[in-house]
Parts: structure tokens; sequence; C-alpha cells
């Protein structure tokens, strides 16, 4: 059974840095994804990792968000820094439908998720 769990969420000041990760458990290794949902919004892909490390990412995050895993722990984690208020929303890990670190679909297997709200 798959099981993701997620952590690190909070409130932040605009400008600043949180680190999320979550915990995985349940299937084999995988791609996986972070992936976030604002109030009164669809999902939306926000970054993605292969096994191998490769890394991709949404526009609105580049250069700003880092995806990581750790594969003995079977830890995802996700870097964020420079935070801005359109940021604020709901971060869920998911389990990557394919190889890619872009294969993510909405019904994609997902955490609860955690909250993050960027606010002064």
């Amino acid at each position: 059974q798959v099981q993701l769990v997620e952590s690190g969420g909070g409130l932040v000041q605009p400008g600043g840095s949180l680190r999320l990760s979550c915990a995985a458990s349940g299937f084999s290794i995988s791609a996986m994804s972070w992936v976030r949902q604002a109030p009164g919004k669809d999902l939306e892909w926000v970054a993605g990792i292969t096994v191998g490390g490769t890394t991709s990412y949404a526009d609105p995050v580049k250069d700003r968000f880092t995806i990581s895993r750790d594969n003995a722990k079977e830890m995802l984690y996700l870097q964020m820094n420079n935070l801005k208020p359109e940021d604020t929303a709901v971060y869920y890990c998911a389990k990557n439908w394919a190889f890619g670190s872009r294969a993510w679909r909405p019904d994609s297997p997902r955490g609860q998720g955690t909250q993050v709200t960027v606010s002064s």
C-alpha cells in the first residue's frame, strides 16, 4: 500500500525559506513529484525527480525551489527559497506514473499534504 507522509510546512514571510519532507513507503522505488493546490485552484505540478536524480521544475518555481531525494531512507525533499505569497498552497508529494521526472497526473497517488503559507 502506497504511503506518503509530508511534513515541514508552516507560516513564513515573503523571501523566507522552508524545507518540506516526504516519507515514502509501500512501493518500489519510483520517480516522484511535488505538487501543490492553492485555494480555489487546481492541482499544479511543481517539481519532479527521477530515481537517478534528474530533476525538472515548473517555470514559477525554477531557480527558487530544489527537489532532492534519499533513496536509502525513502525520503523526498523540497527546499523552497525566496518564497512569495503566490506560493501559498497545500503541498503534496506524489508517486509518478512513469519513469520521467514530469510523469505526474492528477490521479497519481499522493499524501495528505502540508500547508505552506507565505504572508507578512
